[in-house]
């Protein structure tokens, strides 16, 4: 008997749509990233990148639960002595509510040399209109 082993031209990607308007941000980034690496698919190889893309719609009205909005930071350094800046989510959802979304979906996928490309199939938008209907991208239903 033997194991069936995806090779990277085997892979097919669909496009999927999620419209995040009232979920719960890390409910969501957990599922956008298991499509993302291709683990809903029965032909899942973890060595093989054969994820599918994403379109998220609505990214500025996703909720965080408690007091995340005022409690959690967003944390970066600038590569300067003294230079670590902290942003609060609440000041990220009124700025860019995309990068809260692309950076909590990239935190849940694997640390290794496929993560960069399987964030190049992420498309984030603010509102309700994307520029992908071309693709005739299909609704990505949550369980």
């Amino acid at each position: 008997m033997n194991s069936y082993i995806a090779k990277p031209a085997d892979t097919k990607r669909d496009w999927y749509i999620v419209d995040a308007e009232g979920k719960t941000l890390g409910r969501i980034a957990t599922e956008i990233a298991t499509v993302l690496r291709g683990k809903n698919k029965p032909t899942f190889t973890p060595h093989v990148d054969g994820g599918d893309f994403v379109i998220v719609v609505n990214a500025e009205k996703v909720v965080l639960t408690g007091k995340k909005l005022t409690q959690k930071f967003y944390r970066y350094h600038t590569g300067y002595v003294g230079g670590l800046k902290e942003i609060s989510y609440k000041e990220m959802m009124e700025k860019k509510p995309e990068e809260v979304v692309a950076h909590a979906v990239s935190g849940m996928l694997p640390k290794n040399k496929h993560r960069a490309s399987m964030m190049t199939r992420l498309r984030v938008f603010r509102g309700a209109e994307h520029t992908h209907a071309a693709q005739n991208p299909q609704v990505l239903n949550f369980k």
